[in-house]
């Protein structure tokens, strides 16, 4: 424990991690700062209906997402799922049409115009959302009474700037944070407000074993399990594949040669090398089942879409869900994960990996493995993530706790908490300090 408290002690002593720290922290309090205020001509007072109606169901992911900002007709109601979803499309259009393909390969000039893309269908994802929410608040049972101002233009107009412009900031403060924060930015938001629900929603757990069934003692054996599902999802984020990798001896005359006395090093592929966003990416789509079943519910299959995506917890929900994380992280594996490129590199730098022939071939290796050791972290990705479903069905779990024992909350906030903590190792690291995730003395170097 002292040498954590020494660490942190260090992170202090470092301007530049500090700022990013301290500009960080700023950006996530205006964020959550935003999320309390309502917007312009609604009545929050009489928002209590839509409270109840987002604690369960597909619409209570968004509304932790949002940290409770859908639930309070907030200005950040929409919150960063806009983004996420032009995120997707524009990487899925990426696949097809060779003009982004082409932007892919021009390196940081072709990001920085594919990010511009993402933010213009951003805007235009939140122009077709925030009148739908808007409409929308009466089915969850808030009364017209609640619209002081009526659902007239004069309402509507202004909300609906008002809801774009939220999640447009939202988006600036995300991409701030990453330029001159400690990085992950987005990620960062969507974790800020999934943390903002956990507090409340384990005191709902805890009274209600206390006054019902259980007692203490369940709900200690709860959170003794909730841990153990984190430390798996630790190790699923952190497990890696190493590939033995061999380097050639550098002779006198400039050359290589290939003996034993080369450097050994390895390769780590990750078990899990696409990180959170399969599971964002799956949820974003996991809205439109049950949206396009509650527009078509007077249909005979309109009404069954409404039904079963409806509920979070229900069967052909999360099989659903668990298919489209499988699928999308091998997606994203294939895009993040360059074999080729690796390949290429490793050649050029005079390393080839035993038994493989260097180039072409060491990539085809590289590709095998990758699918290899994707399929079984796809697949416990895919259980973690619809663990919540199955303690609400055998344990009886309220459903605000279940979504943090395992699900997308818990793998959102393992996952980004351990990219933020590698950001920070890295500046610790390079300052000759030790990270947060190593003990040991100071090894400052003067």
């Amino acid at each position: 424990m002292k040498k954590f408290f020494e660490t942190l002690s260090n992170i202090w002593k470092i301007e530049e991690l500090k700022g990013r720290i301290l500009v960080t922290l700023g950006l996530l309090l205006v964020y959550r700062f935003g999320a309390q205020i309502a917007l312009p001509g609604i009545d929050t007072t009489q928002l209590g209906a839509l409270t109840s109606g987002t604690e369960n169901g597909i619409f209570g992911i968004l509304n932790a997402f949002t940290g409770g900002a859908f639930a309070k007709a907030s200005v950040f109601a929409l919150g960063i799922m806009p983004y996420i979803s032009a995120s997707i499309v524009v990487q899925l259009m990426g696949i097809a049409i060779p003009y982004l393909q082409k932007l892919q390969k021009e390196g940081e000039s072709g990001r920085k115009t594919i990010n511009q893309i993402t933010r213009w269908l951003t805007i235009g994802i939140c122009i077709l959302q925030a009148p739908t929410y808007l409409l929308g608040l009466s089915q969850f049972g808030v009364p017209d009474s609640a619209f002081v101002l009526g659902k007239g233009l004069d309402f509507m107009i202004p909300a609906v700037i008002i809801l774009v412009t939220g999640t447009v900031f939202a988006m600036w403060l995300g991409e701030k944070i990453t330029d001159r924060g400690i990085g992950n930015g987005i990620s960062l938001l969507i974790m800020v407000g999934i943390i903002a629900t956990l507090p409340q929603a384990f005191a709902q757990e805890a009274i209600s074993r206390w006054e019902g069934t259980g007692g203490p003692m369940l709900v200690l054996i709860e959170v003794i399990i909730w841990f153990v599902v984190i430390l798996l999802s630790v190790l699923l984020v952190m497990a890696t594949r190493q590939i033995p990798v061999q380097y050639a001896r550098r002779s006198a005359s400039g050359g290589y040669e290939k003996d034993a006395m080369g450097t050994r090093q390895y390769i780590p592929l990750k078990l899990n090398a696409s990180g959170v966003m399969p599971i964002i990416f799956a949820q974003a789509i996991m809205f439109a089942p049950g949206l396009i079943g509650k527009t078509f519910n007077n249909t005979v299959w309109g009404a069954w879409m409404e039904v079963q995506f409806q509920d979070i917890f229900g069967l052909a929900y999360n099989l659903l869900f668990a298919f489209l994380i499988i699928v999308f992280t091998y997606f994203y594996t294939a895009i993040t994960v360059p074999t080729n490129k690796m390949a290429d590199d490793l050649k050029r730098s005079g390393g080839f990996i035993p038994g493989i022939r260097p180039g072409a071939e060491t990539g085809d290796f590289l590709d095998k493995i990758m699918s290899l050791i994707t399929l079984p972290g796809s697949i416990f990705l895919a259980l973690l993530a619809v663990l919540p479903a199955i303690v609400v069905k055998l344990m009886d779990v309220q459903p605000g706790w279940a979504m943090f024992y395992g699900g997308t909350s818990l793998l959102i906030m393992v996952g980004v908490a351990i990219d933020t903590v590698q950001q920070v190792n890295s500046y610790l690291l390079n300052r000759h300090y030790d990270g947060l995730m190593k003990t040991g003395k100071n090894r400052k170097v003067a």
